[in-house]
Order: structure tokens, then sequence, then C-alpha cells
């Protein structure tokens, strides 16, 4: 039998970000699709959830970047009635200059990014908005706000998902769907730690760290509050404003770099 909350499909649901959402969801009584590329952990997660909320958690794998692996979930997807929440959390990183990295990783990362949430939303609301209710989250970063050096494809595709949202959100005015893109700032995650990160030391210059609960409690307090464009911490809207200030000129001599490999 279905959850009365229905069911919550979470993509990078291995760690991080989307395993918190999984955890707060199931708690909140959502049965769960879990969509990652490590199958172990996620089935380890599903059977942890299963077991202390008593909530149905299927586990799905699929490379996003991947066209066919892509239409396996979109199906999946049109055939579940019940899905009444998406988060679309899935997406990777690179490290150097953008035309130092090899085309494939730059055209994957707007896959991921930008064209599976696209299609993964597109193909969800249609029984969200028949029921009169749902939620998509799509998860951003204040990096969307600003240019950065080694983030040129990473930033454009996060502000392609803060304008998509927030277009989305306008359409859907009235039909009780609600869409949010969610913009955290440094977060101790897998994906800060494999750009080199040191996420259990002590903040520094403009970095200060929280943990990927709190990200997600923010998310779901500004969800309830209408909060299409959510940045989830005070700091992290300081910095945002920042870029608004000041002049473009200004904005480039301050734009961040960074180092390493990220991926979430």
């Amino acid at each position: 039998m279905a959850s009365s909350q229905g069911t919550a499909l979470i993509t990078g649901a291995s760690s991080g970000i989307g395993k918190a959402f999984a955890r707060r969801l199931a708690e909140d009584g959502f049965d769960l699709i879990l969509h990652g590329r490590r199958r172990e952990l996620l089935e380890a997660l599903a059977a942890e959830l299963s077991d202390r909320h008593g909530v149905r958690a299927e586990v799905v794998t699929a490379e996003l970047a991947d066209d066919a692996e892509l239409d396996r979930l979109v199906e999946e997807v049109k055939a579940t009635s019940e899905i009444s929440f998406l988060v679309n959390n899935a997406g990777f990183g690179t490290a150097g200059l953008f035309h130092q990295e090899s085309e494939k990783s730059q055209a994957d990362m707007v896959r991921v990014h930008c064209l599976a949430t696209v299609r993964l939303t597109h193909a969800a609301l249609p029984g969200m908005i028949r029921r009169g209710r749902g939620a998509v989250i799509n998860v951003s970063s204040i990096r969307a706000f600003a240019p950065g050096i080694t983030a040129a494809t990473y930033a454009g595709a996060k502000a392609f998902i803060n304008l998509f949202s927030s277009s989305i959100a306008l359409e859907l005015r009235g039909t009780g769907v609600r869409v949010q893109a969610l913009c955290p700032g440094y977060t101790v995650t897998d994906f800060h730690r494999r750009i080199g990160l040191d996420t259990a030391g002590k903040n520094h210059g403009l970095v200060r760290w929280m943990n990927p609960e709190r990200v997600v409690d923010g998310s779901l307090r500004g969800l309830e509050r209408g909060q299409v464009i959510c940045v989830p911490r005070f700091w992290d809207k300081l910095l945002v404003a920042i870029p608004k200030l000041l002049p473009d000129f200004i904005v480039h001599q301050l734009a961040p770099g960074s180092g390493g490999k990220k991926t979430n």
C-alpha cells in the first residue's frame, strides 16, 4: 500500500544532501525511490529507512549523462503515478579551466545538471498537477549568482537551474505544486571533500561550513514559506548579495577559484 504522502524520488541519494533529504522525507512518511550510481550504499540506506520508518524504499541506479539510462529513469517516473516529491540533487563538477577540461566532461555536466533536471521535472509534474499537490526541489548552489574561475560550466548550469525553477514556479501558481531552487553554500559532503577541502576543519575566510541536515531543514522551511530561490543560511545570503551590489569589473576581480575535482 502506498504512503498517504506519496513517493519521493531523490537523485544523488547515496551521500550528502541527497542522503539527508532521504532520511528527512522517510521520517515524514514518504515512500522513496533512491537514485545514484553506488548501489551498495543506496541499498544499505533503503534498508535502514524501511526498517526505521516503515516506508517502501526502492533503489535505482542510472548514469544521468547517458541518454539511454536517463530515458529509462524518465520512463520509470512517468509510470510511477504516486510521485509527489522530486529532489533533483545529482551533479558533479570539474577542477580545471574550461578550455583545459575535456569537451565530454563539460557536456556531461550540462546533461546531468540541466537536461536531467528538465526531463525528470517534466515527467513528474503532470501527476502532481492532477492530484493538486506536490513539490520539486532542484539543488543549485550559491555559485549560481556570480562567475568563478574553474566553474564556468558548473556556475552556468546552476544559474540555469535557478531561472528554470523560478519560471516553472510562476507557471504552476494555483496548482498546489511548489518548486524551489535550493542554493546551499559550503556543506560537509563528499562533494567538498573531493575538492581537497578539510570539511572537518575550522571556518576560515569566506568559508563557513554547515551540515547537510541543516541545508535540508532550511530547504523544507523555505518550501513551506513559498521561497522559490532558497539560500538556507544568512551568511550565504550575504555572499549572494555582494555581487548584486558591485560593478561587474569588481565582481570579476573578486571571482572565486577552486582546485581539485568535485563531485556529488
